[in-house]
């Protein structure tokens, strides 16, 4: 191991380390942006590798995998994405995908730097790392300009789709459906690293990540933590409720008030709060699933989030799989019950999600790990052109459609700032 004082490094450092990083066939970034956040928000963390020997493609695989660590120290970053719940549910995609991402993905960095509060730590193979990041050029790059992205399910039909949700939740079918909604563009030219740096900018997050895997590219401003293992201890952090923030002090109080008495919004957030609880009950260890906090309000740049967070102890000799395979995908993106909440989601939504409503993450040799929720998030394949952006939200029978639309495009505004885009 390497370690160097921050203090050290010139200033940008950082935005030439995720540069170098971007040339690597596989590139992980954790970056949590100096938040604040319950319990914390990710390490800061930046891996990369020439090659991902034998990784895992399925969850079954993913143990097997992680059990042939031998004496390596690095921790196994990766993906996975909404499909992975056809391995654990006897579910199936069929609507198209322009990104085609491998429904699950991990590899081991040959080298790791890791972001201590004073010092850098880089790990593996260190030798001439620091010379090559303080090398790399940072080429001034005009901002992005996307003329338009196309929706593929119109905002007509977005109305409709909504409306039908009721009826469903009317008739007994669900209790609430997390509906997303996909924005695209073909033969677009830009830089990935580029435009992960001005999309972190426009809207810092604690979960933010830039990940590289071969010909796709995922640039993530998520606020959201899926499961986090710490020692016994699960975490998990449902959002669920969302509202602008105000141009004034005053109005942004205003606005906070507003969401948290939100009968509508609370009530999203205590039913995924306990589809959680159920998630976690089925690994956690008898009489140890709580919720230390419901409703927490935080603030980020453009939105309000209604957050909770539900803790469990993990039984003994249960693993990250064991986890995943009781709680993935993540309530928040599915709706509840969510096994048919999962089937409307294929009926109504009109693109595979893939990546979004996944999760990027890491898992350490000694078990702990720490996932996000992937949302807030461009996905991109330079070898095509294809870009695009997913967002939704949660619909109950209380849901106005016209609403519902305009929280859709609340949480696109970031992204559609970056690119310099509307839609169409």
């Amino acid at each position: 191991m390497l370690s160097v004082p921050l203090a050290q490094l010139p200033p940008d450092f950082h935005a030439r380390a995720l540069r170098w990083a971007a040339g690597f066939p596989h590139c992980a970034y954790f970056e949590p942006n100096g938040l604040s956040y319950p319990a914390g928000p990710f390490r800061q963390l930046l891996a990369v590798a020439e090659a991902a020997p034998n990784a895992p493609r399925t969850l079954a695989e993913l143990r097997e995998w992680l059990a042939d660590t031998g004496t390596s120290a690095a921790p196994a970053c990766g993906f996975l994405t909404y499909e992975v719940k056809d391995e654990v549910e006897a579910l199936s995609s069929s609507n198209p995908s322009g990104l085609s991402w491998p429904n699950l993905h991990f590899f081991r960095p040959q080298t790791w730097l890791l972001w201590q509060v004073e010092t850098l730590e880089i790990h593996g193979a260190t030798a001439g790392v620091l010379a090559a990041i303080e090398a790399t050029p940072l080429p001034a790059l005009p901002p992005p300009n996307v003329p338009a992205l196309h929706a593929r399910l119109p905002k007509a039909d977005y109305l409709r789709a909504v409306e039908a949700v009721r009826e469903d939740i009317l008739n007994g079918e669900v209790y609430e459906l997390n509906l997303c909604q996909e924005f695209y563009a073909e033969n677009v030219q830009l830089d990935p690293a580029d435009v992960f740096e001005r999309l972190n900018a426009a809207s810092p997050a604690p979960f933010a990540g830039f990940l590289r895997h071969a010909s796709h590219f995922l640039l993530c401003a998520s606020p959201e933590r899926f499961l986090r293992r710490t020692g016994p201890e699960l975490l998990s952090q449902p959002i669920k409720g969302t509202i602008r923030r105000g141009a004034s002090p005053a109005e942004d109080d205003a606005l906070r008030h507003t969401l948290l008495h939100d009968e509508k919004e609370r009530a999203e957030n205590l039913m995924i709060v306990d589809l959680v609880r159920n998630d976690l009950a089925r690994v956690a260890q008898t009489g140890t699933v709580r919720v230390p906090e419901l409703f927490g309000l935080y603030p980020f740049r453009h939105v309000w989030q209604m957050i909770s967070s539900v803790t469990a102890d993990l039984q003994p000799g249960l693993d990250v799989v064991d986890v995943l395979r009781a709680a993935f995908p993540m309530g928040s993106m599915t709706g509840a019950p969510k096994i048919r909440a999962m089937q409307l989601i294929e009926h109504y939504e009109r693109s595979r999600r893939g990546l979004y409503s996944g999760s990027l993450g890491l898992i350490w040799p000694s078990g702990d790990f720490d996932f996000n929720v992937v949302i807030r998030s461009l996905h991109y394949r330079p070898d095509t052109g294809h870009l695009s952006f997913q967002v939704g939200s949660a619909i109950t029978f209380d849901s106005v459609p016209e609403r519902e639309y305009a929280e859709c495009l609340l949480k696109a505004r970031a992204m559609l700032e970056v690119l310099g885009a509307t839609v169409k």
